[in-house]
């Protein structure tokens, strides 16, 4: 009888990724992800050449972009991220991410002013131009056509 061979049980392995299949599953190419290796953000091992992405790498470029969206600063994303590695904790993390997201909002929402200040400002001349038009129009005179690039006389005025 044959000696009974012994299965070797397989040792688990994290998965491992290339440059390219980063690229593709973020929809980012290949220079975007060097460069944030180049800022420090991430840190692949290397097979000669060739870089090799573990997990880890893969969930910083996921939490990279994610900050992004967010108008985080890349040196903000690296501070976050590189706080969770320090101390495996997530409560200085997530402590200053909001620290981080409150002062975003900020000025986000002064953005937004800014920006509903310039619309109603445009409100107003657009009001103005009409109001002239028609009383040109009531009083007969043919509209004369604006030379490129002139602001109506009224562009100063608010109403």
């Amino acid at each position: 009888m044959p000696a009974a061979r012994k299965s070797a049980v397989p040792i688990a392995r994290e998965p491992t990724y290339t440059i390219s299949q980063l690229a593709h599953e973020f929809a980012l190419t290949t220079r975007a992800i060097r460069f944030y290796e180049d800022e420090g953000l991430l840190a692949p091992a290397r097979r000669g050449q060739a870089r090799v992405y573990g997990e880890r790498e893969r969930v910083r470029l996921k939490l990279i972009l994610r900050g992004k969206r967010l108008g985080l600063a890349l040196a903000e994303i690296g501070e976050l991220l590189d706080l969770y590695e320090v101390g495996r904790n997530e409560r200085a993390q997530l402590a200053l991410f909001l620290e981080v997201l409150g002062q975003r909002r900020a000025r986000l929402l002064q953005q937004k002013e800014d920006i509903d200040a310039v619309l109603a400002e445009i409100d107003g001349v657009e009001r103005e131009c009409r109001r002239r038009l028609r009383e040109e129009a009531r009083l007969g005179r043919p509209a004369a056509a604006p030379s490129p690039g002139a602001a109506p006389a009224a562009a100063g005025k608010t109403s």
